[in-house]
């Protein structure tokens, strides 16, 4: 897809905002909403819906519902409810005074369901599923009525009075509307509007045992809000002429109307949220807010910004087809924002023992570090020196091809901020032949890291002092998936699960400046990425960050080899 494609495709349903205000249509309102069913966590698809119908209110200086489709006892918890709340607000939306359940409806619900048996537009039917299923017909073959189709209205009015009163059990018997079994729309097809279940609601505990279908729900939520824009994603385009049949058949407060948008598919990933309660509850994940999932609770706890989400809704647009997003503009977007506001420092993620040798051993001493080499107003910090420091262990080898600018036996480099260094012998383990450590010198004329002769050195390493550096516990998520698409062609995308998606560091160190810093301060590790500290289990005397993404897109560069 081109970029000027994109960009047109991302303001339809702008445009048609645009001409209903020109008509004035709804008195020159608009009103959005945005309706999740509190049955699990939000995902960075649901993200892109409240960026849009929340950022559509505003700048049509408009009104955004929060409201919760809570129709299904059985899978509805209030933790969820909660934690919608919380994302919402993290994302950076309010919804003011305007938050409802569908459940704060469920009387009026009932009486538009009586008034549609009134109308004899609705029967009660007591077919099982399996029959229900089986006369629904197919796509290329139309349904068959059921014989209780033509029961009278007071028949129905009293077996639906009996199914609400708790006189009927759960599989007895449906209240159905009445609208055509031969439809070509297979979800015009006589569908069900209310079903009998016997359990207690997170709300209205058992004040009921009758609970509506989410599409005559969802419809009649909207006209009692008075919504204008009923946006929601493709996958409910085949259900709009029945969200238009309930509204046009009864006395609604309004007449909303309602548009589809194609819905986020993000590659690495798997979005559909029983899949999401899968991986949580068989403990493929730590939890939803496992900084591997793609939950909003994760990818928060992963370092995600605010502003980094709503930018890359911005981004991707808002099209009618369906089209695969590569990681990597998620990714960027993230990169862009922390690159702005993160602080630099240096941490150790391997380290390597140096010992200076022709530095004094009792001394150390403060360098002066930039927080942000484009941004002085950020200020500078003291990095603590002594004889001996940690290095990455990648920093070294000891048989260096000719292109390996960092140290290696005879080599000098560059310390950031502080000496150039020259190593002079390699210590291993005898039995191991594993390196233990290693013996420099450095010049004390090259103090800040130039040399006044003007000799230059092409490798700067980042590095920490073992007598200042805290000990840390890093974590290393990457992807969850190795396939780009581990949903294609109905595969099981649990095969398709990632075993290096996370490598824990328990031995890191990092720099005391960073002592200070509180759970979701977000930095910049010099030449290593960008961290935050762990949002659940940080603390300044064992620091935990959780790498939020690398300096580059390395993933890009594997899949070209």
């Amino acid at each position: 897809m081109s970029e000027n494609e994109s960009s047109a495709s991302s303001n339809f349903i702008r445009k048609i905002i645009a001409g209903d205000l020109q008509q004035n249509l709804n008195e020159g309102r608009v009103h959005t909403r945005f309706p999740p069913e509190p049955n699990g966590y939000l995902h960075i698809g649901h993200a892109k819906s409240i960026c849009l119908n929340f950022g559509l209110a505003k700048e049509y200086d408009g009104l955004c519902n929060l409201r919760f489709d809570d129709t299904n006892p059985e899978k509805e918890e209030t933790e969820f409810v909660e934690s919608i709340k919380q994302d919402v607000h993290w994302l950076g939306f309010d919804w003011q005074d305007r938050e409802y359940y569908a459940s704060d409806y469920f009387e009026q619900l009932y009486q538009f369901a009586v008034e549609l048996i009134k109308k004899d537009k609705a029967y009660v039917d007591s077919l099982n599923a399996d029959e229900i299923r089986e006369y629904r017909g197919t796509l290329t073959q139309p349904g068959k009525e059921s014989p209780h189709r033509n029961r009278s209205v007071d028949e129905n009015l009293l077996m639906f009075k009996d199914m609400r009163a708790g006189k009927i059990e759960e599989g007895e018997c449906v209240l159905r509307a009445k609208i055509d079994m031969s439809s070509p729309n297979i979800n015009m097809r006589d569908p069900i509007i209310y079903r009998v279940r016997k359990a207690a609601h997170h709300r209205t505990g058992d004040s009921w045992c009758i609970y509506p279908m989410y599409d005559f729900t969802h419809c009649l939520s909207d006209a009692i809000e008075s919504i204008t824009h009923s946006v929601c994603t493709l996958e409910f385009e085949d259900h709009r002429a029945l969200y238009d049949w309930v509204i046009d058949n009864l006395e609604t407060p309004s007449r909303p109307r309602q548009y589809e948008f194609a819905r986020l598919n993000l590659d690495y990933t798997v979005l559909s949220k029983r899949k999401l309660i899968e991986l949580v509850k068989d403990k493929y994940v730590s939890g939803w807010d496992d900084p591997r999932m793609l939950t909003i609770a994760g990818i928060r706890r992963r370092g995600y910004t605010p502003a980094a989400i709503r930018d890359f809704c911005d981004r991707i647009g808002v099209t009618k087809s369906d089209t695969r997003i590569d990681m990597s503009v998620l990714e960027n977007s993230l990169r862009e924002d922390l690159d702005k506001s993160a602080p630099r420092v240096m941490a150790v993620l391997k380290p390597l023992k140096v010992v200076i040798e022709n530095y004094p051993e009792d001394s150390e001493e403060e360098l002066d570090a930039a927080n942000h080499p484009q941004k002085p107003e950020m200020g500078t910090r003291k990095v603590p020196f002594s004889r001996t420091i940690f290095i990455e262990q990648d920093d070294f080898m000891e048989d260096a091809p000719k292109k390996f600018f960092r140290l290696a036996p005879g080599k000098e480099v560059r310390l950031r901020y502080a000496y150039f260094i020259t190593c002079q012998e390699v210590i291993k383990d005898e039995q191991t032949g594993e390196i233990k450590e290693l013996r420099c010198s450095y010049d004390p004329a090259t103090r800040g890291g130039n040399a006044p002769d003007g000799r230059k050195v092409k490798g700067t390493l980042h590095w920490v002092s073992e007598k200042h550096a805290l000990k840390s516990e890093v974590r290393l998520y990457d992807r969850l998936y190795t396939e780009a698409n581990p949903e294609e062609g109905g595969r099981d995308s649990k095969e398709f699960l990632n075993p290096a998606s996370i490598e824990i560091l328990k031995d890191a160190r990092v720099e005391p400046f960073l002592q200070n810093a509180k759970a979701e301060d977000r930095f910049q590790f010099e030449r290593l990425g960008y961290f935050v500290a762990d949002k659940e289990d940080w603390s300044p005397q064992s620091p935990v960050f959780n790498r939020a993404v690398t300096l580059r897109d390395t993933w890009g560069k594997l899949n070209k080899k």
